[in-house]
């Protein structure tokens, strides 16, 4: 059985090669994927862009249409990193849709992975962090709506707080988040998720490992959600500019393997994103976040 993607060329809202985030990093990941044979034909599928009416499950109405119309106050703009113009505001509204869709293949195949997504800064007022959308957010927010699931669970291990998945999904009974990440790094203010580790700077593989294989076994002990969102982010490795912790390649692949590994052996379905990563050698970068996909193809039903 082939491994479900969601993929769409204009996830590349193509920015300058120098740019601070690695746009380019979207179309090489698909690339490396059919290279290496985990993106085959009819196993990729293609989303839509959101519409006001999804969006506004979990962001705020106005936020939603100065997105839309490409009319986002400077403010904002400054906090999500880039302006937001015609092809930033298509991009996050298809990685969002494409979340949504996922997160449906999962549900019908086990394991299915999204090959952008993660935006975990986005607020229900605003963008933040090179998020413009909180695509998981939203996701879990119209499965629930649609009465498509009862329970979700979200385990975000990008290095950086889900600070804006934690506001919006705060005080939402059926959906528990959890995130491990670097203390100190971004962002300063933190949202308390359901569970928080914190961990300190240049932890190295063995030892990010134990940590959550004890934040594993904590979630285990509680409800059994039917769908779980996992923000895979690579940008914990160590050459990573804006990570603060030592994963080595080796660290991330074991890392996606005991995650994905511990919801699929008892039954659960997973949606993987990408989430973040932040080298200036897109190959490289590219190649990192296929570490997902690749041990999620192992655990197709």
């Amino acid at each position: 059985m082939q491994l479900p993607i969601v993929h769409h060329p204009d996830y590349d809202a193509k920015f300058a090669a120098d740019h601070r985030f690695p746009m380019g990093k979207y179309g090489r990941l698909m690339e490396v994927l059919e290279e290496t044979g985990i993106a085959l034909r009819g196993s990729v599928f293609r989303p839509q862009p959101a519409d006001t009416d999804l969006l506004s499950l979990a962001h705020a109405p106005d936020y939603v249409e100065q997105v839309i119309a490409c009319e986002v106050p400077h403010a904002v703009e400054r906090e999500i990193g880039f302006p937001v113009d015609e092809r930033v505001s298509r991009r996050a509204r298809l990685a969002t849709a494409g979340t949504l869709l996922a997160a449906e293949l999962a549900l019908e195949y086990g394991i299915a992975c999204n090959g952008a997504g993660g935006s975990h800064h986005a607020r229900r007022g605003g963008g933040a962090g090179f998020c413009t959308f909180n695509d998981v957010a939203v996701a879990a927010s119209a499965l629930l709506d649609r009465r498509q699931v009862g329970r979700i669970l979200v385990v975000d291990l990008d290095v950086h707080q889900g600070d804006g998945t934690a506001e919006i999904l705060m005080g939402e009974g059926r959906v528990m988040t959890f995130s491990m990440h670097a203390e100190k790094n971004y962002p300063v203010r933190k949202v308390p998720s359901g569970l928080d580790v914190g961990l300190e700077d240049a932890m190295g593989d063995d030892a990010y490992l134990d940590r959550l294989d004890e934040a594993l076994g904590a979630l285990a002990a509680g409800p059994t959600p039917d769908l779980v969102f996992y923000n895979a982010g690579v940008d914990p490795h160590e050459d990573d500019r804006l990570g603060r912790l030592s994963l080595s390649d080796d660290g991330l692949r074991r890392r996606d393997r005991a995650v994905i590994g511990h919801f699929r052996e008892r039954g659960i379905s997973l949606c993987g994103v990408i989430g973040g990563g932040y080298s200036r050698d897109v190959d490289a970068l590219a190649r990192r976040h296929a570490i997902l996909f690749a041990e999620a193809r192992d655990y197709l039903r």
